[in-house]
């Protein structure tokens, strides 16, 4: 070091630089010198290793050294090489036994330590947004952020511990009686942990999943899952925050399963007027026969009847004796062949039509079957147009929907 001392003061004095007696000017001049040279260090490194690098990740076709530049990780990681020289210097600037050496020298280290917490934190960001790329599934932001919140702890003990000259393993022994008041304080950031080992080790919730849940108002996709929060959009764009642990305590509802099975489902019903329902005659079975999604049916149906009523001596002069067919029966039939028939209802999934129990609004038919398009906007419009022609067919089962009056119906009333 002290070769190095002299071959700057030598410069020093051809550059027409004098000594001062005391030696403060030739430390001054060292110090300025050096700090300018780790500064061209920097500045270098910048210019060169991080140009390079740009460079290199334009030409390629992976995204991870897209990602790379876009968050400056190596922008980060660089300023640790001027530091590094600082420190290696120090013995030049200051002697070893003054107190800017020693004040100087924790500096360096602190500022050392805090560029690696913070490159390691950045690698750490970064791999969460490169898994998130390769797998859209289940989340590890919050297992990210607690590695986070730990390497940032252990910096920051070593720290103090460096600026207060005492070893980190007293300042945990230390800390170890003020347990109590951390968990206090760090309350919901441990109870989101915990709820969040729950949440990604049981699958129950990822990001993309449609969640519904009343009492937080939400209903909508998951767009993120952190530690202390897990973050909704609405289907009006409204964004909702809720609680990691209150998914684990209380009850909410995930589509996910519907999302990834076969269909979705329709389940709604028609109401008939009871009036309208009656038996077949035969001008109306051979008028139903012309429709040919029901032929077969109604042909296999008669001859089944037929046989159960000659088998009985049945008196057919009276509609009630025996078995008959009903208009109902009979739409019943034709709306589970046109749902068999139709291309966007699931095939592999439940196909049913069904009678509920009557009420003083009529009998309600119920529709439950499975749309094969999942997406809500198509769904809806497949729901709708199906309903549609429900509604338009059945006056030609000689079958009146079933509606309250309106003003409408009393003003015709009293026109007649």
């Amino acid at each position: 070091m002290e070769i190095v001392r002299s071959w700057l003061a030598a410069l020093f004095e051809t550059m027409g630089i004098q000594s001062g007696t005391g030696g403060y000017l030739d430390e001054i001049l060292i110090c300025v010198t050096i700090f300018l040279l780790a500064f061209l260090i920097d500045l270098v490194c910048k210019k060169g290793i991080l140009g390079a690098f740009r460079q290199v990740a334009k030409k390629t076709e992976t995204d991870w050294d897209d990602l790379i530049v876009d968050r400056k990780i190596i922008d980060k990681a660089i300023h640790v090489i001027p530091a590094i020289f600082l420190y290696v210097t120090l013995p030049l600037m200051f002697d070893a036994e003054s107190w800017w050496f020693v004040f100087t020298k924790k500096v360096i280290v602190v500022y050392i330590i805090a560029i690696v917490i913070r490159f390691v934190n950045s690698l750490l960001s970064l791999s969460n947004d490169i898994y998130q790329r390769r797998k859209q599934g289940k989340s590890i932001r919050g297992f990210i952020q607690v590695i986070q919140i730990i390497i940032i702890f252990i910096g920051l003990i070593i720290i103090i511990s460096i600026l207060i000259n005492q070893s980190p393993v007293a300042l945990l022994t230390g800390l170890g009686a003020s347990a109590a008041i951390l968990t206090l304080v760090f309350k919901d950031t441990l109870m989101g942990f915990v709820a969040g080992i729950q949440l990604t080790a049981n699958d129950m919730l990822r990001p993309g999943d449609w969640i519904t849940m009343p009492k937080y108002q939400a209903d909508g996709d998951v767009i993120d899952v952190t530690l202390n929060a897990v973050k909704v959009r609405n289907f009006d764009n409204t964004i909702v925050t809720i609680p990691p642990y209150a998914l684990v305590s209380d009850s909410f509802q995930n589509w996910r399963g519907m999302s990834d099975s076969p269909g979705r489902r329709i389940k709604r019903s028609i109401s008939i007027d009871m009036n309208s329902v009656k038996f077949c005659t035969p001008e109306m079975l051979d008028k139903f026969r012309k429709i040919s999604l029901i032929t077969k049916y109604i042909d296999h149906k008669e001859s089944e009847l037929h046989k159960y009523n000659e088998k009985h001596q049945i008196d057919n002069t009276i509609l009630v004796n025996g078995r008959r067919q009903t208009n109902l029966g009979i739409f019943r039939a034709y709306i589970e062949s046109y749902l068999k028939h139709h291309p966007q209802i699931s095939k592999e999934l439940t196909c049913m039509v069904r009678q509920l129990q009557p009420t003083d609004t009529g009998i309600p038919l119920e529709l439950y079957v499975f749309s094969s398009e999942k997406r809500w906007v198509l769904y809806e419009n497949i729901q709708s147009d199906i309903f549609d022609h429900i509604l338009a067919v059945i006056p030609e089962f000689e079958l009146q929907p079933f509606q309250a009056i309106s003003g409408a119906d009393i003003r015709a009333l009293k026109g007649s």
